[in-house]
Formats: structure tokens, C-alpha cells, sequence
């Protein structure tokens, strides 16, 4: 038999893989069945490198694991298809997004199967398939046809809030979202409505709405933008400016479901850091909504939110968000110049860089004045940036003695700063919050301590009809809309300037073929483009496409299921698979993909359509595999590189080099002048033994810094078993940990080791029937027991190096043995695959059935030492070590050192009192 050679192993087993369907997980089983998924990646043209796979290995152990212990398991991927790189790709070549998406799929699934991951391929999906997005636009559809009713707390159809309006008009609806934007009408009224009327009466109630949105809006990419794709005013993509503007766009009313998701969190397994981002995202806050009237615009109001009412009497101005409303109409002509420059400044800033900033002091008086409603006092009305028209009501008072960033305004534009409690302290310093003491200059709850103060001013302003008690969220509804064309087409059509939802039965609206995925020269998305694209051919439809996270927000059912034709999911899979047992991916998901997917599946709960109640019961984030970049020196001013050891003697600057021309810090030379044309001739100032040394830097990986590493370089080398084990033994699972290609050699030469005990100096399969010795079942038992207790908790890399310490005693113990090695062969499995599965073929099994087998059985008894070492101790102080057998009596133990020579020669010729027999630690001889 030839020595381990797992490039040919490797491929034999992954094509029987794929042949015998080994992977194939049935939705009618009698076993329990265990859900594992990963988050399926975006196909970028430039495939996986060896940090991409680190949570897919972890889960992939995982999913072997189970199934080695009597689970049916789900382990699915697919490919998050839609998205902005591959339009920006298309529209600097011309190539159809398509194209370019389905061969970076192609490649993807080359490495991820090149990697020997357990996945039933039968499952995947596409979210860029029109058979997929087809029920995307189906759950939007569902979207646009609820309402969230609050005395329920769960959405529901509209024609259930029709059916109401047609009974008894709008009067006792209790429904989420801003009740200002809804008409009030009676049955009479509603049934005189047309039907324009009632859709216009019906749209602020939907859960799917159309609304004028601030966004972040990027002329260079012709489209809207996230927050998360916003940086310091550019676009992530591109560095082009971005500037807020007010446009219609469609929103997802996930604030009905602030609460729920706030109480979900305390239900599930997840990372405690990603559970407090999603409560701190969701922001509840209990307190009051407070109407500020403005002094000469008799119609004119403003309305704050505040979690400190009884701060109102030090409220000494309002400050407005620049796009508030109200501006326009409350800025007076002598502030008109100044307020439309600084509004036109703001615009050109994202929100996350303005509630970043918290240094910058700015802002700009309208000229109007507000009155406060508990002393009628005028307040200057401002505008500040920090202030952002989608958090709340738009509209801040602004308590510059009890809030830091209200002190620093006034500080900075001369504004009156009282206090207001007799606990405050400081306040020539700074603000202070205090809740201590009593009410200051502050009317009625003069005297009054907080918790009386507050009750009584929202009772007074409840009288008053200038404020309620209310409870927010920080929470905003998403912006649903994308001005882009490689995406979901949303199925909406508009007559006479109405927005309708297509029929479910047209489904699916297919995304038309464009000459250009450029925005039309008269602004419209790329959409507007698509010639004679009309429903039913005759009405416009919506060219807005979905964001990136719609098809995320769902994909995790659909996998269940994902061939049927008539349904999302069909019922029988869906009750059968239940949610997610395992959910493996990125932190930076937190408050984005994994808030939406929740939000989704409460909704779909609420329809009936789902059996849970929260869609991901365990998440795992992953850390990040850093990068070990190298460096070399140029001297200034030449094409000479200067080695490490020399560099101080010369003025140079350090320059990425290509980490694959680089092994154990020494740069190949002659790869190096081959690897750019501007090197070709490039000198070297080597060390003294002529090898040139470059330097290193961990930092993360990426193209840029050339430290990239590809898997598909080290599979070839190594195998993908000893890159699997490499990556589970760089560090704890959840940590960050920096890459370093020298290591995996170590790794390949265990995996030899390993193959050894079954081939003995690479000769024949040498496996005995001989039993088992005791050294021998001590060492396997070690390692069933450690290598379990790791993977249930995550904890892989131990598992690696239990691995290397049993291999390792097995060699020293000359170990062959069938009932060593076979369950061992097992054990390592789901860590080393394609490894496990030649030898348990050679081992006499069925080819391929390793997935099949059972997990191995630890028994205790194996571990039970036979004699156990005992310090003798005279008076306290240990004299020498006797043994005992392990079984022996307390009795028996002090028959035994009496029965010695012990007190003899340290007992200074005095007898024995007592002898304390601690049973498996000590001996203690009291003379």
C-alpha cells in the first residue's frame, strides 16, 4: 500500500459522495432530527480564501457529529445571490449580472466541495432564481396586504380591517405605526369612499407601505444606500458622496414588532454581546411625548419624546433635525441663508456619521421660538445634525443642566443652562443627570423628588392635551426600496398613481432584460430601461427592487423544502424541521440579517404559516482568521531591497510582498523579480548566509496587502483534512487568530501519523484482531470522552490536539489493534473525512458508510487507574509515597503502613496515635 496521499483520497471520496447522495437528508424520518446551517455567502469573483471556510468547517464537524449519533441532519447551503458588486461589475463590462454570478457560483462550489464539506447540494438555493424570489415577492405580497393590531398584538389580513371600517369606520382601530398619518371617518363615509379613497385610507396601515423617506442617496451608484454602506459621507463601494434626500420609497414596519423582539432575545442560545446589540438597536425607553407650541404659527406644533419629563421646566431651547418638517415654514427670512447652508452641509453626511461624532459642537438658529407647555416660556427653536428626523419625532428639548451634549450646545452658542434639582452638582463643569434630591425652579413638582415629579407633569400635560405617557422604540422601520437593478423586482403596479399588488397567481414578477444597469438620463432606477414592461400590459410597475437582506430574511425555510412548486415550504417539512438547531456565521450580522430574519418569522408566525417562535434557536459567530503579511524594503530612491537584519542602516520603505513567494519569512528572490514586471530588476541586500528576510505583520486579510491565501494552493499541498484541522487548531472558534501558513505542515505530518497505525512505515493495512490492553483502551477512552465534551461546546482546537496526544501514545504503545483503531477512525470523522473514510473501507465496511456508524461509547471503567500513589505524611510533613490498590479500604491502607517499616524511620521512636487515611490522596501517621 503507497504512503498517504491525500490528493488522490480526497477526490475518490468526494466523488462518491456526490454519487451515492451520502449527504441526502429525507423530511420523513424516525429520528430526531438536528437543523445546521451556515450563512450562505455572497459569490464575489474573487472565491474563497482559507478565512471564508473557518465556520463552515466548525459546522460541518458538527452536522458529521450528529449524524454519527442517531440524528437526521439538515446541513444545507446556497448562495446569496442578488446584490450591488455584480451590477457594478456589469456596468463597467457590459456582462449581464447573471453571468458573472453563476460563474462565481461555479467556483464556489468547486471549493467548498474540494473542502469535503457534508452539504446536501440537492437543497441549494439561489437567491438571484426566479423559482426562489418568486416567494420572496409572495411574503412581500403578505406584507402589503397586513396590519399590525395592537389589541391582538399580531399582524393580520386588511380585509380584516376593512371589514371594521365597513362596520364602524376608523373610530377604536388600534393599529401600529403613526396614527397622525391616518384618516378619521365614519361606516357611512367609508362605504361612500371610492376606491382610490379606500386604498388611500388603507395604505398607513399596511405592514408593506410607501412613504417619503430620508436616505442615503449616491449619484455615482445611481442608488440608495444602507447605513452600513455609508462611510464618512462616500459610498464603501466606490468612495462616492452621499447626501441624505427625501424620496418615496417602500418600508417594512418592523417596529410593530419591537417588543416581541426584545422579549424573543431572553428565549434564545445566542452570543450575549449580539443580544445586547440587537436590545441596544431596538432601544425601548419608557416616557412621554410632549407638544411644544410655537410662539406667532398658531397651527404650528412641536413633539418631543423624552425619557425625563420631569427635566422639562430646564428645557431652554428645541432643536430640530435639519430635514424636520417644519423648517421651512418656521425659519424667518433674517436665518434663511444661514439655515439653507447648513441644512445643505448636512446633507452631505450620513446618519451613522452623524451620531458618531459627539465632538463636533454645530448647529443653526431657525429664528422662531416654541413655548414650553408647563410655564408658556419661549424656547429658541435650532437645528442641529445630531438630531435625525427618522429617530423619534425629529425634535429634541433640549436640558442643557441634566444632558452632556445639550450642555455643550449651549456652552458653545451662549443658551441659559438652569439648574433644575438641588442634588445637581458641577454645572459650571458639566451636565448632571442626577435623579437625586428635589425639584428646582421647576413650578409644580417644585420640592417633589423624581419618582413623585414624574406621574404628576404627565397627568398635567394629559389634562392639558400637550402630552401623553408613551413607551419607544429606538428602532426604525426599514427602508425596503433599492434604486438598483440585480435585485427582487417588488410586485407592485401603480393605476392612476395608486399602488396595487400583483396578483399571487403572477407570480413570479421576472426581473426584464435592460440594455444599460445604469439609471435612466432622466434619474429613474436602472428598471426604467426595461421597454414595454407593464402589468397585464397596461400598468406601470414599481422599478425599485428589493435590498440584499430580502431573500436572507427566509432562506433558512425554503432549504427545507426547496423544490416545491405550490408553497414557501410545504407544511409536513416545515413542522418536521422545525428552526434552526445551529446557526453559524459573522458577528457583523447582528443588527442587520439576523434583527430582518426575526422580524420575517414573528410575521409569518402570526399568518399561521410557521410552528415556532423565534427562527434560530443556537448562533455562533466566528472570528475573523487574520492575515500574516510580509514585507519587503526598498531603499529610497532604487530598485534595491534591503533584508530585515539590515534595513536600519538605510533610509526604505516597507512594501506588501506577495505571501506566496514567501516561506518561513524568507523571500524567494528569483519569484520575486517574476511576480511584477517593475521588480524584474530588482537587486538584494541579503543577510550574511545570502537569504533575503522579510518582515511580518498580522492584520486582515485581503487582496490589497497580497496576504490573501488561497484554500484551493494548500488543498493541493496538503490535503483538505489537514487544512479542516489546521484552521480548528489555530485558536478557540470565536476568537480572532492570526494565520500563518508554516503551521499546516505540522498538521499534515499527524494525518501521516495517523495512517501509519494502520500502515505501518507506509507497508500493508496492519490492523490485528488482537484485544485491546489497558494502556491501549486508556488512551482511545481519553480521547472519546475529551472529543465529545469539546464538540458539544464548541471548543474544536482542544479536539485537535486530544487527537495528536492519542496518536501519539498509540505509536509509543505499538498500537494495531481493530478495537483501537476502529472507533478512533470514527472519532476523527467528522474532523478529517475523506482521511476516516479510506480506512474504514480498508477496515472491512461497506465504502462510504463511515456517516452511517455510531458515535463511540465511552465507558468509565477504562479510565480507572488499577493503583493509586498515596503521600505518606508523619505529623503533616510527607515522608515518602507508597501504593495502594485503587480499591483498597481506609482499613487496609493504615494496616498496610503500620505493617512498614515507615514509623520506624520517622516516627523518632514514638508510636502511632492515630492514622487519618484521606481515600485517593493521603496518608497522615500522628505520633
Amino acid at each position: 500500500m503507497p504512503a498517504y496521499r491525500p490528493e488522490e483520497i480526497e477526490k475518490k471520496w468526494q466523488a462518491h459522495w456526490k454519487q451515492h447522495r451520502t449527504f441526502h437528508a429525507d423530511n420523513h424520518s424516525e429520528k430526531p432530527k438536528y437543523y445546521v446551517l451556515d450563512m450562505f455567502p455572497y459569490p464575489s469573483g474573487a472565491g474563497l480564501h482559507v478565512g471564508h471556510p473557518l465556520g463552515y468547517i466548525a459546522s460541518d464537524i458538527v452536522t458529521r457529529y450528529k449524524r454519527l449519533q442517531g440524528f437526521n441532519v439538515l446541513h444545507p447551503m446556497g448562495f446569496d445571490s442578488f446584490g450591488l458588486p455584480a451590477e457594478q461589475y456589469a456596468i463597467q463590462t457590459g456582462q449581464h449580472p447573471e453571468k458573472t454570478t453563476r460563474e462565481n457560483i461555479t467556483r464556489y462550489i468547486e471549493q467548498l466541495s474540494s473542502l469535503g464539506f457534508s452539504y446536501d447540494w440537492e437543497r441549494e438555493i439561489r437567491t438571484s432564481d426566479a423559482s426562489y424570489y418568486k416567494w420572496t415577492q409572495w411574503i412581500f405580497l403578505k406584507l402589503f396586504n397586513s396590519w399590525y393590531n395592537l389589541d391582538t398584538d399580531r399582524a393580520e389580513p386588511l380585509t380584516e380591517l376593512t371589514a371594521r371600517f365597513a362596520e364602524r369606520g376608523s373610530e377604536g382601530i388600534n393599529a401600529a405605526g403613526d396614527a397622525d398619518e391616518r384618516q378619521v371617518f365614519t361606516a357611512g363615509q367609508w362605504q361612500l369612499f371610492t376606491e382610490h379613497q379606500k386604498l388611500a385610507a388603507v395604505h398607513p396601515y399596511r405592514l408593506a407601505y410607501q412613504q417619503d423617506t430620508y436616505v442615503n442617496w449616491c449619484a455615482g451608484l445611481g442608488t440608495v444606500l444602507s447605513n452600513d454602506e455609508v462611510k464618512d459621507g462616500v459610498s464603501e463601494r466606490g468612495g462616492y458622496p452621499v447626501e441624505r434626500r427625501l424620496m418615496p420609497q417602500w418600508n417594512l414596519r418592523i417596529t410593530a414588532y419591537a417588543d416581541r423582539l426584545l422579549q424573543g432575545l431572553d428565549t434564545i442560545d445566542w452570543p450575549d454581546a449580539v443580544k445586547e446589540m440587537q436590545r441596544n438597536w431596538i432601544g425601548k425607553s419608557i416616557g412621554a411625548e410632549v407638544t411644544f407650541p410655537v410662539k406667532d404659527h398658531e397651527n404650528a406644533q412641536i413633539k418631543v419624546y423624552t425619557t425625563r419629563v420631569d427635566t422639562i421646566y430646564g428645557a431652554t431651547f428645541l432643536v430640530l433635525a435639519p430635514e424636520h418638517e417644519l423648517v421651512d415654514e418656521l425659519t424667518t427670512p433674517e436665518q434663511r441663508a444661514a439655515v439653507d447652508e447648513y441644512i445643505a452641509a448636512t446633507k452631505r453626511r450620513s446618519e451613522r456619521d452623524r451620531m458618531a461624532d459627539t465632538k463636533t459642537v454645530s448647529g443653526v438658529f431657525t429664528g422662531a421660538y416654541g413655548l414650553n407647555p408647563v410655564n408658556n416660556e419661549p424656547v429658541q427653536i435650532w437645528l442641529a445634525d445630531y438630531v435625525l428626523a427618522g429617530y423619534g419625532t425629529g425634535a429634541v428639548m433640549a436640558v442643557p443642566s441634566g444632558d452632556q451634549r445639550d450642555y455643550l450646545f449651549a456652552q458653545h452658542f451662549g443658551l441659559p443652562i438652569p439648574a433644575i434639582s438641588d442634588a445637581q452638582q458641577g454645572l459650571d463643569q458639566q451636565a448632571d443627570p442626577t435623579k437625586e434630591g428635589r425639584y428646582i425652579n421647576s413650578g409644580i413638582i417644585n420640592g417633589l423628588t423624581y419618582k413623585e415629579a414624574t406621574p404628576k407633569l404627565i397627568a398635567f400635560l394629559e389634562e392639558k392635551g400637550l402630552g401623553r405617557g408613551k413607551v419607544n422604540f429606538r428602532l426604525r422601520d426599514s427602508i425596503f426600496g433599492r434604486q438598483r437593478y440585480w435585485g427582487e423586482p417588488i410586485p407592485i403596479y401603480y393605476k392612476d398613481g395608486t399602488a396595487y399588488g400583483i396578483a399571487e397567481s403572477d407570480l413570479p414578477l421576472v426581473l426584464p432584460e435592460i440594455d444599460e444597469y445604469k439609471p435612466t438620463e432622466t434619474g429613474e432606477p436602472p428598471l426604467g430601461r426595461a421597454q414595454n414592461w407593464l402589468y397585464r400590459d397596461q400598468y406601470p410597475y414599481e422599478l425599485s427592487t428589493m435590498p440584499g437582506w430580502a431573500g436572507s430574511s427566509w432562506y433558512y425555510l425554503r432549504y427545507m423544502d426547496p423544490t416545491n412548486e405550490a408553497r414557501f415550504v410545504s407544511e409536513e417539512a416545515e413542522q418536521y424541521w422545525g428552526t434552526v438547531d445551529l446557526y453559524m456565521g459573522g458577528a457583523e450580522h447582528a443588527t442587520g440579517h439576523l434583527l430582518y430574519a426575526r422580524f420575517w418569522y414573528l410575521f409569518l408566525k402570526d399568518l399561521g404559516l410557521v410552528s415556532g417562535n423565534e427562527p434560530f434557536q443556537k448562533l455562533i459567530n466566528q472570528g475573523m482568521i487574520l492575515g500574516r503579511s510580509n514585507f519587503v524594503y526598498r531603499i529610497n530612491g532604487t530598485n534595491k531591497f534591503v533584508t530585515l537584519g539590515k534595513k536600519d542602516q538605510y533610509e526604505t520603505t516597507a512594501l506588501h510582498v506577495d505571501v506566496s513567494i514567501v516561506e518561513n519569512d524568507i523571500l524567494d528572490m528569483d519569484a520575486f523579480r517574476k511576480w511584477r514586471p517593475d521588480y524584474k530588476d530588482a537587486e538584494f541586500i541579503t543577510e550574511d548566509n545570502g537569504t533575503y528576510v522579510s518582515g511580518w505583520e498580522v492584520e486582515k486579510m485581503s487582496k490589497g496587502k497580497f496576504n490573501v491565501v488561497n484554500p484551493d494552493v494548500l488543498i493541493g499541498k496538503y490535503g483538505a483534512d489537514a487544512l479542516r484541522l489546521y484552521e480548528m487548531f489555530l485558536g478557540p472558534l470565536e476568537q480572532y487568530k492570526p494565520w500563518n501558513t508554516n503551521g499546516i505542515s505540522g498538521v499534515g505530518s499527524f494525518l501521516k501519523k495517523f495512517w501509519r497505525l494502520f500502515h505501518p512505515e507506509d507497508g500493508p493495512l496492519a490492523v490485528t484482531d488482537e484485544p485491546a490492553n489497558p494502556a491501549e483502551l486508556k488512551a482511545l477512552h481519553k480521547a472519546i470522552k475529551k472529543v465529545q465534551e469539546d464538540i458539544d461546546k464548541f471548543s474544536f482546537n482542544t479536539s485537535v490536539s486530544v487527537f495528536m496526544i492519542t496518536v501519539n501514545e498509540l505509536t509509543a504503545l505499538n498500537s494495531h489493534k481493530r478495537a483501537i483503531l476502529e472507533p478512533l477512525t470514527v472519532l476523527l470523522s467528522p474532523y478529517a473525512p475523506h482521511l476516516a473514510e479510506e480506512l474504514w473501507q480498508e477496515l472491512g465496511h461497506e465504502a462510504g458508510s463511515i456517516s452511517s456508524a455510531s458515535y463511540p461509547e465511552f465507558r468509565e471503567e477504562y479510565l480507572v487507574e488499577d493503583t493509586v500513589t498515596y503521600p505518606i505524611a508523619i505529623n503533616g510533613k510527607v515522608r515518602e509515597q507508597l501504593q495502594f490498590a485503587a480499591a483498597a479500604t481506609a482499613s487496609e491502607i493504615e494496616t498496610a503502613v503500620l505493617a512498614t517499616d515507615f514509623l520506624a524511620r520517622f516516627g523518632e521512636g514514638k508510636s502511632a496515635k492515630k492514622v487519618i487515611v484521606v481515600p485517593g490522596r493521603m496518608v497522615n501517621v500522628v505520633v
